[in-house]
């Protein structure tokens, strides 16, 4: 073992389980390929206290993110924004450079000609 690895694992607790069945529920591939990796959830079906048997273990895939969690709706050099899950919409100002050409005035309209850009089009009448 490498030593960074050593290093990236430490305060993980490892454990082999030997002689172990492990059933899997794919939905990206029919069977795992090596090296590939798989987000999901590893469940420890059967304790065995006896070496009779071998353990069962099932890990189910889940399925990847289809929508993005928050989409932007509108990006602007002032504003964005962005549909929250519920339906609503949020507004989101863009880091704000301050110089000496810097104007209150003239970001404040920018910001304001820019929501109303964008409510505009969003909201229906």
């Amino acid at each position: 073992m490498s030593k960074d690895l050593k290093t990236d694992l430490e305060g993980w607790n490892r454990n082999t389980a030997l002689g172990c069945n492990l059933k899997t529920l794919l939905c990206s591939d029919r069977v795992m390929k090596t090296g590939k990796e798989y987000l999901g959830v590893l469940r420890r079906d059967v304790e065995c206290e006896e070496f009779r048997y071998d353990e069962h273990y099932t890990f189910i895939e889940m399925l990847p993110w289809l929508e993005k969690r928050n989409p932007k709706l509108f990006s602007g050099k002032y504003i964005s924004i962005t549909r929250r899950p519920d339906g609503s919409l949020r507004p989101n100002f863009r880091p704000v450079l301050i110089d000496e050409n810097f104007s209150v005035v003239r970001y404040a309209l920018g910001v304001s000609n820019e929501l109303m850009q964008a409510l505009e089009g969003l909201v229906e009448k």
